[in-house]
């Protein structure tokens, strides 16, 4: 049986089946931020880490957050590589707009095209795909230890890998993305690495386990009835009144939902953009 799909949704559904990514893009443009470099893995080849590039590599706003992610990661050393046109929409927003049989057509192809590759963890910037990855995956045969890059940045720095500079002072506060934290449990990394820093971090009234989304999940920017007041609105209204001139976040959506806000607000930085900063403060001799 088919049902209704509300909004744009039934669009953003058939770019799923037949481009694989809910833009309709062709998937070699996933790698366009890059301009190039990037190691694609191959079938047969390994690498240490695998990275998630995920839908928001396909938006220009975030592939400054991928840059940035990239630098960090190649100024540690870190082996690593990304599927390139082989990675496909993790099926995230598929489920959630009730297309079960979208979903498993992509975790299948997914599941097949990771099985033919060799990596020791997954490490991505987008939680929705975290979540998929990690708690979806597994009942198509999926099995893997998937990280997130504010977790992977936080290790690097507790180990010394990297040394970002810290700033002398200043307030941020942080979003906690609704897949990141309530879905996965993971709280602490990003503050921590906002910490090491040296930046506080003055936190809303919702934050943690009772954050306030940003209205993008569950396929809501695509199907979601205009109302009085938009969820990211309501959002960006608790971050004004922390007095913090940035506010920090750890997914695509999240950056998406909230630099839409119109008006006076806090500047949207990812925490990968915020460490990258940070790390280029730093003379190269010092960082080595």
């Amino acid at each position: 049986a088919e049902g209704a799909a509300p909004g744009k949704a039934d669009q953003v559904l058939s770019e799923l089946r037949y481009a694989f990514n809910p833009g309709g893009f062709e998937p070699g443009r996933r790698l366009d931020f890059a301009a190039g470099g990037l190691r694609v893995l191959g079938e047969g080849e390994g690498a240490d880490i695998l990275l998630w590039l995920g839908d928001g590599a396909f938006d220009a706003r975030y592939g400054r957050t991928l840059r940035a992610l990239v630098a960090i990661m190649r100024a540690a050393g870190l082996d690593f590589a990304v599927l390139g046109e082989a990675e496909r929409d993790c099926g995230d927003l598929a489920r959630r707009l009730g297309d079960e049989a979208g979903f498993e057509r992509l975790a299948r192809a997914n599941v097949a095209t990771l099985a033919a590759r060799r990596f020791g963890r997954i490490v991505t910037a987008d939680p929705h795909a975290l979540h998929v990855l990690r708690q979806e995956y597994p009942a198509f045969g999926g099995h893997y230890t998937v990280q997130h890059h504010t977790a992977l940045i936080d290790e690097l720095i507790g180990n010394g890998t990297i040394r970002p500079e810290a700033a002398s002072g200043g307030t941020v506060t942080y979003h906690d993305p609704c897949y990141l934290g309530r879905y996965n449990g993971e709280y602490d990394a990003p503050r921590r690495v906002l910490g090491r820093i040296g930046l506080a971090v003055s936190e809303m009234e919702r934050h943690g386990a009772t954050s306030f989304c940003c209205g993008g999940g569950g396929g809501a920017p695509v199907s979601d009835i205009a109302g009085e007041r938009r969820i990211p609105d309501l959002r960006m209204a608790q971050a004004r009144e922390t007095g913090a001139g940035i506010i920090a976040v750890a997914c695509p959506g999240c950056t998406a939902m909230l630099e839409g806000v119109t008006g006076a607000r806090p500047e949207v930085r990812d925490i990968a953009e915020l460490v990258h900063e940070a790390m280029e403060a730093v003379p190269a001799a010092v960082r080595a």
